[in-house]
């Protein structure tokens, strides 16, 4: 587990930015079970996370049209059993952080893995997820 130190600033900054916490394996089930769409962030502190995935993330949900219903994040290293729970949600994928998933009526909808974060600029990452966000979000 990463020292609280290092993860709390880079909780803090997806909090700021308007994301509300999965804390617990309960909290990711009633938050992607429910009607609408649904944005998950996997934080984590590799540097493609503070990047290119943080800063794109946020880029699209504050310059879109359009936005997900839910703004969720939870961290990869620290939020151990609440990540669990969301990737069992992004089956068949395999385990990515960061990553990011969209899901709309609890079903996922459109999903970036770290391999398509690394060496993306922020510009990039947010402009796949406005597009998304376009297709799927009301």
């Amino acid at each position: 587990m990463y020292p609280a130190e290092i993860v709390l600033p880079m909780k803090e900054e997806m909090i700021e930015g308007g994301f509300d916490e999965l804390l617990t394996p309960e909290a990711v089930d009633s938050a992607l079970t429910q009607k609408g769409t649904s944005l998950v962030f996997i934080n984590s502190v590799c540097g493609c996370s503070a990047g290119s995935a943080r800063p794109g993330v946020l880029m699209a949900v504050n310059n879109s049209g359009k936005r997900p219903d839910q703004l969720l994040t939870s961290f990869a290293g620290f939020d151990n059993d609440a990540v669990k729970k969301i990737r069992e949600h992004l089956l068949p994928y395999p385990p990515s952080s960061p990553s990011i998933a969209l899901f709309k009526d609890g079903q996922l909808v459109h999903f970036i893995e770290r391999h398509n974060i690394e060496g993306r600029p922020a510009q990039m990452i947010a402009q796949n997820l406005i597009s998304a966000f376009e297709e799927h979000c009301n």
